[in-house]
């Protein structure tokens, strides 16, 4: 999963750095949110959204969602 993930973000920074676009990464199906689990307030639950939301649309890597989900749920 690392691999593939450095490999995609690679494969980004050289298209950017050559000009051209991109192509849109493969849509990754976002993190499913059923019940909110004790103690998560409706505010930290429509930002993990839209943090997927970003992750999906291929702004944040995989990495950077991570982060941004822990210190939410911290």
């Amino acid at each position: 999963m690392i691999a593939g993930t450095a490999t995609a973000v690679s494969g980004k920074v050289a298209a950017r750095q050559a000009g051209a676009a991109a192509p849109p990464p493969a849509a990754a199906p976002a993190e499913p949110v059923a019940a909110a689990p004790t103690g998560l307030t409706d505010e930290a639950l429509g930002q993990l959204k839209k943090l997927a939301e970003l992750r999906s649309a291929g702004v944040l890597t995989e990495e950077e969602f991570a982060i941004q989900k822990a210190r939410i749920l911290n």
